[in-house]
């Protein structure tokens, strides 16, 4: 079976004496459950696993209750240490209080009950952790598959990953091509808005959420102000409900915004927002062409190439500690992508044909002379070459 990098990540914590508690999180169908199993399975410490998935949200006992069991396991088979996993915690109310309890409990006794913990909303267990964990716990982020990845699991070619994108329970389905758009639409952006975004937190209109995601998603890889994306909305809001979706939608994992790079602060908050999706697939849905008809259009496939390299871009950024933007002056000149890490400065521009014209990167080295400056794509850096690099390391 195909292992993740986390793997080895997470084998190696466990390894290692109780220290923290290990939180797993990241979006929906990265294969976080997947990748915790397979540790389990070639570990030869004793563990239990439990998901809170069918649990009631106001039942907060049962985090306890089967912490409790774990502890009489332990005693009935004298074991000295034990894995304990819980999937889909951020379901259970308050349960970071119930988790601290536990673990502060068991610090006390001196029990070595390594304690693994997954979640889908990065949304939910971030407050959580805020709230109650803080210095008890170390984050393993898990983003969208890459493209070597689901070449390597999957057999796909760079086309088709930047048409079907990254899902992994997608991909056996591309050769139809309406269950895949079923699969993704139901069990991808329907689960994750639902059970991610509105069950854990209050959202005054719903509709707007999802018009906002399919708006934002559609013009991925492309500039539109907030008040003109309202304008395109049936149920618009004011621009400041818009903003404080989208900013959900991105701690969820399907769709974010950059901002314009500027050495002022407050012109990167204030400029026209520029709408990059976490996954390809969530921008093929609403291209309304199939895969075939999309390959056939020039300027579509252009789109499509260029939202696939921002969105390995902007998966990468938690691990590769880098921020992302894109920039633009007022003579219309642009740069596709700007990376900026410790004072450092990458500027990106994405070419899906012949036309070797890169203007705007000349410009942009002209008012930031220390940048570094690369193409990706048709005159630079193949693509395939470029999604097999760790970005941060072009710096």
């Amino acid at each position: 079976m195909f292992q993740r990098a986390e793997y080895q990540i997470i084998k190696s914590r466990l390894k290692e004496p109780r220290r923290f508690i290990q939180v797993v999180m990241g979006p929906r169908q990265v294969g976080k459950s997947t990748v915790v199993r397979q540790v389990l399975a070639d570990s030869t410490l004793p563990y239990s696993m439990f998901t809170a998935d069918a649990v009631p949200a106001s039942d907060i006992r049962w985090i306890s209750g089967i912490w409790e069991s774990v502890r009489r396991k332990m005693k009935a088979e004298g074991a000295s240490e034990h894995i304990l996993v819980i999937d889909e915690v951020q379901k259970v109310n308050s349960w970071s209080e119930a988790v601290k309890k536990e673990w502060d409990a068991d610090t006390f006794n001196g029990l070595n009950i390594k304690v693994v913990l997954l979640g889908s909303s990065r949304v939910m267990l971030d407050y959580g952790l805020a709230d109650s964990l803080m210095g008890r716990f170390e984050r393993i982020v898990m983003p969208h598959w890459s493209y070597p990845e689901m070449r390597e699991a999957f057999g796909f070619s760079l086309e088709q990953y930047v048409y079907f994108g990254a899902y992994p329970g997608a991909a056996p389905l591309i050769s139809d091509e309406n269950r895949w758009l079923d699969y993704i639409t139901g069990s991808i952006i329907e689960a994750t808005i639902n059970k991610d975004i509105l069950q854990g937190t209050k959202i005054m209109k719903p509709a707007l959420l999802r018009q906002s995601f399919e708006l934002a998603s559609a013009y991925s890889g492309m500039e539109l102000p907030l008040t003109k994306m309202m304008g395109q909305l049936q149920d618009a809001g004011n621009v400041t409900t818009l903003a404080d979706y989208l900013e959900l939608l991105g701690e969820a994992g399907l769709v974010r915004t950059l901002s314009k790079y500027a050495v002022d602060g407050a012109r990167k908050r204030n400029s026209v927002p520029k709408y990059q999706v976490y996954n390809n697939a969530l921008k093929s849905i609403y291209c309304g062409k199939h895969f075939a008809e999309a390959l056939d259009d020039l300027r579509l496939w252009g789109r499509l190439f260029e939202s696939a390299i921002g969105a390995y871009i902007v998966n990468g950024a938690v691990a590769g500690r880098y921020k992302a933007y894109y920039w633009r002056d007022v003579k219309g000149k642009e740069v596709d992508y700007v990376l900026e890490k410790n004072g450092q400065l990458l500027a990106i521009e994405v070419k899906s044909n012949a036309d070797d014209s890169n203007s705007g990167l000349g410009e942009f080295r002209k008012q930031f002379p220390n940048a570094k400056a690369i193409i990706v794509g048709d005159g630079g850096i193949k693509a395939e070459d470029f999604l097999q690099m760790k970005p941060e390391a072009l710096f």
